[in-house]
């Protein structure tokens, strides 16, 4: 069975342009994400996907694949779906290109989540720290079942409170962006070729797969991670890196 991981890349970016390509402790973020998904899955594994050449060139000058897809994927998994036309696999595994503290042993357990439940998309969740805000939008929050199978993910706090006077608080979980996917998976979710309802209202992908009838697994993580969304993220992410 062949299992890659690919990593999504764009260069353009509302929040932080340039993102793949900015230094933490002197390497670019993107060659960060690559090394963690090569000590999982092996440098012969080991894609990027992107539309720009600076990132591919980057990519390739330290010896990891890059293959070119379109400048108008909507989303990272679209993104995915143009690769998957490209390169042929039973697994891809999709690790987001902003997560440089990401752990190879979460991306082998998403494999090893995926292998057992092949008709379901898997995605890796953990409890959001102490130092994170539910109400934070950047944080897409995730609400499963005793089974693990995820009922809805929201950018907004989840589950509820209705008596806000209450002491005790939910026990929030928050999304971490590994995802596993067959090529079924990612050819329902890239030829419906729209953005579903709740996906276009929260902006958070898996949500389409909703609408495809597709069942999500969530994963928990080993390891918290700091994602990049900002260039101040950068700070906080070489602080921890320096700790570990």
């Amino acid at each position: 069975m062949k299992i890659i991981g690919v990593i999504p890349a764009r260069y353009k970016s509302s929040r932080f342009e340039g993102k793949p390509l900015a230094l933490i402790l002197g390497k670019p973020m993107i060659i960060h994400v690559a090394e963690k998904v090569e000590q999982a899955l092996g440098k012969q594994n080991t894609y990027i996907a992107t539309d720009d050449d600076r990132i591919a060139k980057l990519v390739e000058s330290f010896g990891y694949m890059a293959i070119m897809t379109s400048e108008s994927a909507k989303t990272g998994t679209d993104r995915l779906w143009d690769f998957a036309q490209q390169i042929n696999a039973d697994i891809y595994i999709n690790v987001q290109g902003d997560e440089p503290m990401v752990s190879p042993n979460d991306i082998q357990k998403v494999v090893e989540k995926k292998l057992t439940y092949i008709d379901s998309v898997t995605c890796g969740m953990l409890p959001i720290s102490n130092e994170e805000d539910p109400n934070d939008i950047n944080i897409p929050k995730v609400l499963v079942n005793k089974n693990s199978d995820l009922i809805y993910m929201s950018r907004l706090p989840i589950p509820g409170i209705k008596n806000t006077s209450r002491l005790d608080k939910p026990n929030y979980l928050k999304q971490v962006c590994i995802y596993g996917f067959t090529y079924h998976d990612l050819k329902s979710f890239g030829e419906l070729d729209k953005k579903a309802p709740y996906e276009n209202f929260e902006d958070i992908e898996i949500l389409r797969f909703f609408d495809l009838d597709i069942s999500i697994k969530m994963v928990m993580m080993e390891k918290e991670t700091i994602a990049v969304d900002n260039p101040k993220d950068i700070e906080r992410v070489e602080k921890a890196m320096t700790q570990v």
